[in-house]
């Protein structure tokens, strides 16, 4: 029998077969942009299941969530922003298979935590800065969770004296000034051409003075937002992961500078903050531990 991991991202859906040392195999990803996004996820589970029973599902979603209930709500899946039930579907293709879901924050933070860059470490934070800003906590050794299952959405801490509109409803939160969509359309409405965050980062390597400032941007507020939750959950590690997060230095001095600026009660002054050693996308990896330990239960 099989054990599953799904990551329905912003930009991207994935799945893969996960074994019981959380390794992936078979790996396959689909674009999210379709007009039916649950016919994407069930023939991509399809495929990767290759005929096999499933003994277990973890889904790890863009949020957010409602976990009790079952229901993603994902911001920038416009099918499923009222609300799709995609534990009761994924039951329904895999009768036989134990279902769990969690936000993407708490599958990346549970990843970091058993195989990666927070291993060992009771209290820390795992973030993804790449379309989107997302989070999650570990305090004590586990996973907060939350009432409904959206704790450690980092992304939505308010970024100071900012206004930019975010895709929550809100203004001026992190993922609304420094994730790479974000950044891009900064930096395009400087003038700035090009359509991607890569782009945005490489012409940021070439010397671009509005690439550098909307780098910069983005930068110092991922390091306000770290060091507010550093100082409110008491962590002493912070793991960076996501395609936005490859960007280098442009990115990360602002970043650093602004950690070292705003970290200075000193129970957080030695705070670590690294990149991800994760390769095979921790969101993804994360659904796999999910999936593993349910099917242990």
């Amino acid at each position: 029998m099989k054990v599953l991991a799904l990551d329905i991202g912003a930009t991207k859906f994935a799945a893969g077969v996960v074994d019981p040392h959380y390794r992936l195999h078979g790996v396959r990803r689909v674009a999210a942009a379709c007009d039916d996004p649950w016919a994407t996820c069930r023939d991509l589970l399809v495929a990767v299941a290759d005929d096999n029973e499933v003994s277990a599902v973890g889904i790890g979603a863009a949020g957010p969530v409602d976990v009790p209930a079952g229901m993603i709500r994902p911001l920038n899946l416009a099918a499923w922003r009222g609300g799709f039930a995609v534990v009761e579907h994924v039951r329904a293709l895999f009768p036989k298979a134990v279902v769990r879901l969690a936000i993407d924050g708490a599958c990346l933070v549970l990843a970091e935590h058993r195989v990666g860059g927070l291993r060992g470490v009771d209290n820390g934070l795992a973030l993804t800065v790449s379309s989107g800003v997302g989070g999650g906590i570990v305090a004590d050794g586990r996973v907060v969770l939350g009432r409904t299952g959206n704790a450690g959405h980092l992304g939505h801490i308010v970024v100071p004296g900012d206004d930019t509109a975010c895709p929550c409803g809100g203004f001026g939160c992190v993922e609304a000034v420094a994730s790479g969509m974000s950044s891009v359309r900064w930096a395009r409405s400087r003038g700035w051409v090009g359509e991607t965050g890569k782009e945005l980062a490489e012409a940021a390597h070439r010397g671009d003075r509005i690439a550098l400032a909307a780098m910069a941007r983005a930068g110092t507020a991922l390091g306000q937002g770290i060091s507010s939750a550093a100082a409110l959950l008491d962590v002493d590690r912070v793991v960076i992961s996501g395609g936005f997060a490859q960007s280098g230095e442009p990115l990360w001095g602002p970043l650093r500078a602004a950690v070292a600026r705003h970290s200075r009660l000193e129970f957080v002054e030695e705070l670590s903050v690294r990149l991800s050693t994760l390769s095979e996308g921790a969101t993804l990896v994360g659904a796999g531990v999910l999936a593993v330990e349910a099917g242990s239960e």
